[in-house]
């Protein structure tokens, strides 16, 4: 019995080991952003359009203020609040990252340190945006102002503060594919790109599982609030039905074609939106009629 018990033991120590490997956090070679030049004018387009600021950013913040992007902000969530960090040019922020440590936390969720990331930063859909973008936004990023807050410690607690296990569910959940797949024309193809990649539109508007992991065949099919209260709503064609001109003026105004107006976070997207090329806006209403229908 002593010897097949510590042959159990042996066997969930290899297993143990293989499984750590196997999850490891991933990250870029070091040429892997070799040949490409940052653009900061790009580098505005994509922070709007990731809404960057909506997160980082003070929540009463206006005009120049929304470029500070001191962090502090609480993401509640089933398993704890996530506090979001510092990501100005400061020591305190991302100051002293370089711009591959980017990459690897906007396509992997690792950090510098060679950690994973909570996916409450949402880099299951970051990891769909092209390295050019990443670039350009660094190059953006570095230009901000500084703010020397402190970032804070998530409030997360036991099990789901164990970053190890981030790996496992990183092997179950994350993907860099996307998830409308077919005959997509140019504009469409476009509207893709910024909805599921730098948009990050799943990230609330997806159904999740008891893991936390996104219900693919419910695709911006709607979701529960994560604050407790009400819903985040389904924004296929099953239940959107404005057409692509007033989804358009929506990301422009925050008008709906009733007259009512955007709130809650979602003003925050309008705003980030209303920045981006009309072209742009048009090209995400024509992606959103493309979402297979989720009644």
């Amino acid at each position: 019995m002593r010897r097949w018990l510590g042959r159990l033991v042996v066997l969930g120590l290899i297993c143990l080991v293989a499984g750590l490997y196997i999850t490891r956090p991933r990250t870029y070679g070091a040429d892997a952003l070799a040949g490409l030049v940052a653009d900061p004018a790009r580098g505005r387009s994509v922070f709007w359009a990731g809404g960057c600021a909506s997160c980082h950013a003070d929540p009463k913040a206006t005009g120049a203020d929304e470029l500070v992007l001191m962090g502090g902000r609480r993401l509640a969530s089933p398993f704890g609040n996530f506090v979001v960090p510092n990501i100005s040019p400061s020591p305190q922020g991302i100051g002293d990252w370089s711009t591959l440590d980017l990459a690897n936390a906007m396509h992997f969720g690792t950090s510098p340190g060679g950690h994973h990331y909570f996916p409450a930063f949402p880099y299951g859909s970051y990891v769909k945006a092209s390295l050019q973008d990443i670039v350009d936004l660094k190059a953006f990023l570095d230009a901000l102002p500084l703010s020397d807050r402190a970032s804070e410690p998530h409030e997360v607690g036991f099990p789901f503060n164990i970053r190890a296990a981030l790996g496992g569910w990183k092997l179950l959940f994350y993907s860099d594919q996307f998830v409308v797949v077919g005959d997509l024309t140019p504009e469409e193809t476009r509207g893709r790109y910024l909805a599921e990649a730098l948009g990050h539109c799943g990230e609330c508007h997806t159904p999740r599982n008891l893991l936390g992991g996104w219900i693919r065949a419910k695709w911006l099919g709607g979701a529960a609030n994560p604050v407790g209260t009400g819903t985040i709503p389904n924004i296929t064609p099953g239940k959107l039905t404005w057409t692509t001109d007033e989804i358009a003026e929506y990301l422009t105004s925050g008008f709906t074609p009733e007259f009512d107006s955007a709130g809650g976070h979602m003003a925050y997207v309008v705003e980030n939106m209303s920045k981006l090329p009309a072209t742009d806006r048009a090209a995400i209403a024509a992606y959103l009629k493309r979402v297979p229908v989720v009644k």
